[in-house]
This record gives C-alpha cells, structure tokens and sequence, in this order.
C-alpha cells in the first residue's frame, strides 16, 4: 500500500478538505557508482578509496553497478559511450502534440534553451512555429546516463524544455478517482463555483514565495545573535458541519473582500462646492 507523505486541508474560504498526498510520479533509474579502478573499491566522495587509503585520480574511476551488496559489475567509460543512442548528441523531433493533450504530471525536470553560435535563424524558426500552432514538440536526449523523452513548447519567446516521467513511473493509488457516491445539490454546486470565480485572478508567480525558507533564515540569524523569533501566528479551523452555510458565508466574506479592494471614487469639485453652498445658506 502506497505512504502518504503529507496529511493536511484544502480550504478555500471557510471549506475545508482534509486530504492525504501521494507521490504522483518518480525517476526510476539504474545507478552506477564510482568505483576505484585499481581495487575495484567503491568510492566516498571526494574520490577517496578506504580500500587504498588515499585519493584517487579522475583517470582512475571507472563505473560498477551493485547488483548485491559490495559486489559488482564493472563498466568502463568506453563501453558507455558505445551504448550511447544518436540522441546523445542530437535531439530528434520525432512528433508535434497540442499543449492540451498533455497531462502536466508528466513534467519532470525543466530547462531552457538558448541558441548556439550563428543558430538564431533557425531556433526562432521552430519557436514561431511552435507559438503560432500552439504545439510542442516530442524528442529524445540522452545526458547523465540516461535517455529522455522531451517536450519541446514556446514560452516567453524562448523554447523551454521539460524531460518526462515515463508511463512506469506514474504511481497508481488506491481509490483514486474512484466514483463517490455522493449526491451534491444543484444549490452546493453553483454556490461552489461563484466562491470560485470570487476568488479567481491573474496567475503572478512573483506573488508566491517559500515563507518557511524565509521564516527559517530569519530563525537562524535571530539564534546567531542570540535572539529568538515570533511563531508564526495559526489561522483556526473550524470543521465543516454545513456546507451549504459554509459556502454562502465564504461567498459575502470573499465579495466584501473585493470591494474593499476596490478604489473608492474621488469627489468631484462640484459636488464639494455644492456641499458647501448648501451648508452656508
């Protein structure tokens, strides 16, 4: 049975969701360690071999596979660059797909590309291309030992590239998207989606940062100096009981939110001067 790895709420105005995380996807990969090429010894970094006691040349590491402990299969650099595909060297677009097709959890790592001498020409070629058909492409590369599908897509007037997660490595859990069977009220449903929409705005990433890594430096400089810090203050939770009522009082909260946003018109100098005629007589 698959571990949660975090248990917590989804809330959004006063409704809450408790809910548990499962890791949706993860690298599945061969490892291949340094080993000492002389005694066959693998490594502790920085290249030292407790075998040898002593630090080792570049030139004398080779690769092992441990297939049971402390033993291994040796394989020697040139015999990796002997398996080594075309897409080591060239990154193929073998299939343009629509940006929609694709289902985000398939992203892994991100990169961006950046052309290379005398190679503007062509990669605004593809970058036009790809804006103006909204498409992205499909390739392969190989880098770290490993072989990677690609998704090539425009984004900012630049190409940025996401390996992905293989099909294998998309964890299946238990139960999820099941069919609940839960009847919902046409009244809960339309309540959802206006404290939905009263809540929606333009997406800012600068907007969004890590307060813990942030709380968590001010922590440290505070014990360096022999000070403490405030605890971050705890917003309470009150449970759910009814949703319909939860929902309608999130709505007011969320609208009276928005229009104390708002800016408030300025007087005009009519009305202020018409105020003050009216006050004189």
């Amino acid at each position: 049975m698959a571990m949660s790895v975090w248990r917590g709420m989804i809330s959004f105005g006063l409704v809450s969701i408790p809910i548990r995380l499962y890791a949706a996807a993860r690298e599945k990969r061969i490892n291949l360690h340094q080993i000492h090429s002389v005694c066959k010894t693998r490594l502790k970094q920085p290249l030292y071999c407790p075998h040898c006691k002593r630090f080792v040349e570049r030139s004398e590491v080779i690769k092992g596979y441990e297939y049971e402990k402390g033993q291994y299969v040796f394989i020697d650099p040139d015999e990796i660059k002997k398996i080594t595909p075309e897409s080591g060297r060239t990154m193929e677009i073998l299939a343009f797909l629509e940006q929609s097709d694709v289902d985000p959890i398939y992203f892994e790592s991100s990169f961006l590309a950046l052309p290379d001498e005398k190679a503007d020409k062509p990669y605004v070629l593809l970058l036009k291309a790809l804006e103006e058909t909204n498409k992205m492409g499909v390739a392969k590369v190989t880098m770290h030992q490993r072989e990677y599908t690609i998704f090539i897509r425009a984004r900012n007037h630049g190409l940025t590239l996401h390996t992905m997660y293989y099909q294998n490595e998309i964890a299946a859990v238990a139960a999820y998207g099941k069919n609940y069977d839960i009847k919902l009220k046409p009244e809960e449903i339309k309540l959802a989606e206006q404290l939905v929409e009263s809540l929606s705005s333009r997406f800012k990433p600068e907007a969004y940062k890590d307060e813990f890594q942030a709380r968590l430096n001010e922590l440290i400089e505070a014990k360096l100096k022999g000070k403490t810090v405030a605890p971050t203050p705890k917003r309470p939770r009150a449970p759910v009981i009814d949703m319909m009522e939860a929902l309608k009082k999130s709505l007011g909260e969320g609208r009276r939110a928005a229009a104390a946003a708002r800016p408030k018109p300025a007087r005009t100098a009519s009305a202020g001067h018409h105020r003050q005629h009216r006050k004189a007589s």
